[in-house]
C-alpha cells in the first residue's frame, strides 16, 4: 500500500482490510469500516441478485496491512483477478481497484478511444 493511503487506513481503520472481486475483472479494496456499509447494502438486495450477493460477498476475504504496509492477496482472488505480477492500485473514494497493470492499461487505452458517456456532457473539466 502506498505510503499515501497506508498512513490513513492505519489510522481510520487499524490496518483492517477486506478485498472482494469486481464485475470489471479486478478486486475491490476497503477499509473494513466502509466494507461493513457496502456488505449491508448487497445483503439487502432482493433474491433476483443472488448471484451477485455470492460473487460480492461469498469471495470477500479480510487481511491486514502489515508493519510496512503490505497486503496479501489469496491465490483465489488473484487468478480471479488475472494478477500475474504488475499491479495498478486505484484510489477510487470509498475503496480501492487493484487490476492486473496490462489488463488496465488495455481497458484504458479502449475506454480512451471511445465516445464518453452521455453524464458527461454537461461536466465541466
Amino acid at each position: 500500500m502506498p505510503t499515501r493511503y497506508r498512513d490513513v487506513l492505519s489510522a481510520t481503520a487499524s490496518g483492517q482490510l477486506t478485498m472482494t472481486k469486481h464485475p470489471h475483472g479486478c478486486l475491490m479494496i476497503f477499509p473494513r469500516n466502509e466494507w461493513e456499509k457496502f456488505r449491508e447494502r448487497i445483503a439487502s438486495l432482493p433474491m433476483d441478485a443472488q448471484w451477485w450477493k455470492r460473487i460480492f460477498l461469498g469471495n470477500a476475504m479480510d487481511v491486514d496491512m502489515d508493519a510496512t504496509g503490505r497486503i496479501l492477496v489469496s491465490p483465489e482472488l488473484r487468478a480471479g483477478a488475472g494478477i500475474s505480477k504488475d499491479t495498478v492500485l486505484l484510489g477510487m473514494g470509498s475503496h480501492f481497484e487493484l487490476w492486473d497493470a496490462a489488463t488496465y492499461a488495455a481497458q484504458e487505452a479502449e475506454q480512451m478511444k471511445a465516445q464518453m458517456p452521455d453524464v458527461f456532457r454537461d461536466f465541466s473539466f
